[in-house]
Formats: C-alpha cells, structure tokens, sequence
C-alpha cells in the first residue's frame, strides 16, 4: 500500500477490576499518517487501575505518527500509550 492513513485504534473496554488496554493504531502506507491509539477502558470502583492507552501507529516514509490513547479512568489511572514514529523523510512523531 503505497497512499493511506492508519486507522484508529479501538477503545479498552470496562472492567470491574482492570480497564481494557486500547488498541493499537494502524500503521500507514509508505506516504501517510499512523492511526492514533485507543484510549484505555475504565476500571470499576472497588478496581486497581484503569486500562493503558494503546501505542499510536507509525508511518513510513512521509507522514506523521498517531498519537498514543488516554489511560483509563479508575482508583489508578491507567498508562498513556506511546506516540507513533513519524516518517524517515519527513513526519513528526505522535
């Protein structure tokens, strides 16, 4: 695949105890932009920690990376996910 953006990632689901991690981002064609990360699922109130935020996609050779999901909500925040890198030639990283 030559052109085309990734697709986002899906959100965590919810959880009595943990959230759910998001999903990842797709990763772009040689020229386009990496999805953005989902966002963790919440945890419940008598729960930990809410779910880690999924890693953005990357892009190739031109583009920029998706950005990482949101941590979950819960007793504990869940972990922001990490931002995709951005492409070789020109990009910025999400």
């Amino acid at each position: 695949m030559l052109w085309g953006d990734g697709g986002a990632g899906g959100l965590g689901g919810s959880g009595n105890v943990f959230g759910g991690t998001g999903g990842a981002g797709g990763k772009a064609g040689s020229i386009g932009n990496g999805g953005d990360g989902g966002d963790g699922g919440s945890a419940g109130p008598a729960g930990t920690s809410g779910g880690k935020g999924g890693a953005g996609g990357s892009a190739v050779l031109m583009g920029n990376g998706g950005s990482g999901g949101k941590g979950g909500t819960g007793p504990y925040p869940g972990q922001a996910g990490v931002g995709g890198k951005g492409g070789t030639l020109l990009g910025i990283d999400g």
